[in-house]
């Protein structure tokens, strides 16, 4: 304990975790969990005038803060790492009213963040639906022949955000002519020619193109005409 031979550093007060039993030099109670060395010899809390702090291990870095702001007395709790050599710090001990107003104060913090995200969530459901409806238009405006329900699902589908689509790309965001004909092609590719099952049968993934392309242009012409829809 010579490192710490006097209970004050940089950061105030300083309370040990002891490693072996200690015994307070002052009262005698022990052994000791905490303790703090005045004038060379351990002291239990109370002896040292802090018993009346609680202890607050450390982790939640913005309660720790909050919670040394508010209280009047605080100590910095450390335990010696023999494989460093060195004291590492385990927490604090502050009021416990201290304590309890920085949880509320966390708290506070907590649900105004819960409630952005909510209204974030909103704000980004909003601009998804509006972006697909945008994408299923465009659709409808190259391919007339699409029925309204499949540009809507294809629309949803190629727009979901985070799944790296054609949609959310930067060209998809753009709608361009390119983007939206991509998406529209996968589409009938999976849903309207046995291209999957091909797959599943063990078929390269180019042959199995090569295999149903011709399909896959003929729908797409098909919808390319106005007032026919195909599917």
């Amino acid at each position: 304990m010579a490192s710490l031979a006097h209970p004050r550093s940089r950061t105030g007060l300083v309370v040990i975790q002891p490693l072996k039993r200690r015994h307070c030099a002052e009262c005698r109670g022990g052994p000791l969990s905490l303790l703090v060395v005045e004038d060379g010899a351990p002291r239990c809390l109370d002896c040292a005038d802090l018993g009346h702090l609680v202890f607050l291990p450390r982790g939640d870095t913005a309660l720790t803060r909050r919670s040394r702001e508010e209280s009047v007395l605080s100590a910095v709790v450390v335990r010696l790492n023999r494989r460093q050599a060195r004291y590492e710090r385990q927490g604090v001990l502050v009021e416990e009213a201290a304590l309890a107003r920085a949880e509320q104060r966390c708290l506070a913090d907590a649900e105004a963040r819960r409630r952005r995200r909510v209204r974030d969530a909103a704000r980004r459901a909003a601009e998804d639906l509006r972006f697909a409806g945008a994408f299923a238009a465009e659709i409808r405006r190259l391919f007339p022949g699409c029925p309204a329900e499949r540009a809507r699902a294809i629309a949803a589908h190629a727009s979901v955000r985070g799944s790296g689509r054609i949609g959310r790309t930067a060209t998809g965001r753009a709608l361009s002519e390119g983007a939206v004909t991509s998406a529209v092609a996968a589409s009938v590719r999976h849903v309207d020619t046995p291209y999957d099952r091909l797959l599943m049968s063990g078929v390269p993934r180019r042959e199995a193109r090569r295999r149903i392309a011709a399909g896959v242009e003929e729908v797409l012409r098909g919808w390319r005409v106005a007032g026919v829809e195909v599917g």
